[in-house]
């Protein structure tokens, strides 16, 4: 059973090693979450060279892993990738081996977002396609900034209200968070598309 979180890590240590397309996405999932990326690899792709990180052009070492938050093993070696989370494991750091999730401990799920509201899918089981569907479901689903803003002030006006005036206020807008999101799941409708006015 995995335990579902959000992890503030913006400012901490990360390490990738491999420098393949696996390794771009995590250097620009890290990246984008506020990590510091160091790379260590032979070789990496031109893109992953263009990143804000520090790469090594190297094999990888042991302690390498010393004073890493997260460490992803993502190379075509899967011995390498094995003795990479074991030492990451034995060190206290959050690892994610690519060719085989089920030897660490984290696991990068799919995640959409909009006006501050994050949604993050995973499937139980190594069939990232399904995730990758469930995500683009999902996206015509979530909130513009002008719908999250409207609903946050009828909320906060609500709560200066008193007693029963209160929670008729509150309640109304939960009937139409609700109507918004069910019209949306309703009508299939596509990202960006959220039906406005019912807040």
């Amino acid at each position: 059973m995995s335990l579902a979180v959000f992890l503030e890590l913006s400012g901490e240590q990360a390490l990738i090693v491999g420098g393949g397309s696996v390794a771009l996405r995590r250097a620009r999932t890290l990246l984008e979450a506020g990590l510091q990326v160091r790379v260590v690899a032979p070789r990496v792709l031109d893109e992953l060279a263009a990143l804000p990180m520090r790469h090594e052009a190297r094999t990888y070492r042991p302690d390498d892993v010393q004073g890493m938050r997260v460490v992803v093993a993502a190379t075509d070696d899967a011995a390498v990738n094995d003795a990479v989370t074991a030492d990451a494991r034995a060190a206290g750091a959050l690892v994610n081996h690519a060719g085989d999730a089920g030897q660490g401990t984290l696991r990068f799920p799919a995640v959409t977002g909009r006006a501050g509201v994050q949604v993050a899918i995973a499937t139980g089981r190594e069939l990232p396609m399904l995730a990758q569907a469930l995500r683009e479901g999902v996206e015509g689903l979530l909130p513009t900034q002008a719908d999250l803003d409207g609903w946050v002030a009828r909320r906060e006006q609500a709560l200066t209200m008193a007693g029963s005036e209160r929670e008729a206020a509150l309640e109304a807008l939960r009937l139409d968070i609700r109507a918004a999101i069910g019209a949306g799941l309703a009508d299939g409708l596509r990202p960006g598309s959220l039906k406005r006015g019912a807040a």
